[in-house]
């Protein structure tokens, strides 16, 4: 591509690297511009789900628009089998304007699902606090950080492209459905913070509710270790190899017990 394009070599490697941020990238010479943002996507792992993004690369060049992504996304899956209407590739920016509403869609999806787990998740906390459910809301909230980083990023995108008019050819319209965009991208991030908060907020109060539940059984398992030394050191005293009290009659055993129970009532 990048030889039959005549493309800025660094453009797809850019976009091929996970770990790049969203940024736009202009080369004044070739007229060509790279719109580097985050998209979100979602795997299975073990019994649960774990979110994450990762870059998607849009290259515009004189003949045609490059996508480049290192997964298969149903942002683009959901233009090339047609499940968008009122889109026509050469209405360049509007194309690219509904690939970045489409985007900011899909965060809104994926954070409503995260929202959903994290409630399921509370749900099987109340009944027994394990390791495994405290677990699962760490990813969830993983996936928060990774979405609210991702989200800012796309967000200057998305500013750059008001700001600079020369990038994309925008009609009137398309200036709305930027400004949509835009609208959409910030709800992503109030949601996003909001989420982060409340997972944050009923982690710690979980976390202590856990540490009291063990207070608790400790200070039982402590009373419990009180009162067995109790027969202990009677037993004790009355096993030495000295003359004691009742050592020669037939109900000493029973007096002895007596007595250890008495003290450990008391």
């Amino acid at each position: 591509l990048t030889t039959r394009f005549h493309l800025d070599p660094t453009f797809l490697p850019a976009a091929l690297d996970e770990e790049e941020s969203a940024r736009i990238d202009y080369d004044p010479d070739k007229q060509q511009t790279l719109i580097l943002v985050d998209i979100p996507y979602v795997e299975t792992e073990g019994s649960g789900y774990v979110y994450s993004t990762i870059p998607l690369g849009i290259v515009l060049c004189d003949e045609v628009i490059i996508t480049v992504c290192t997964r298969d996304t149903p942002i683009i899956s959901d233009f090339t089998e047609e499940r968008i209407r009122n889109f026509w590739t050469f209405k360049r920016a509007r194309f690219i304007l509904q690939l970045l509403h489409r985007n900011a869609g899909r965060f809104l999806s994926y954070l409503k699902q995260i929202d959903k787990s994290s409630v399921l998740v509370q749900e099987k906390l109340e009944k027994a606090s394990r390791n495994q459910e405290l677990l699962q809301m760490m990813k969830l909230e993983k996936s928060l950080v990774f979405f609210s980083t991702s989200l800012k990023g796309n967000e200057m995108v998305m500013e750059k492209l008001m700001r600079q008019s020369n990038i994309l050819r925008q009609f009137p319209e398309d200036t709305d459905l930027l400004e949509d965009v835009i609208i959409e991208n910030k709800q992503a991030i109030e949601m996003c913070s909001i989420y982060r908060e409340i997972m944050s907020n009923t982690t710690e109060a979980f976390a202590s509710v856990i540490s009291n539940n063990l207070n608790i059984t400790m200070k039982t398992l402590t009373s419990l270790t009180a009162l067995l030394s109790i027969p202990t050191i009677i037993a004790s005293l009355w096993g030495m190899n000295v003359a004691v009290p009742f050592a020669g009659t037939a109900w000493g055993f029973w007096a002895v017990l007596g007595l250890a129970v008495v003290l450990a009532i008391l």
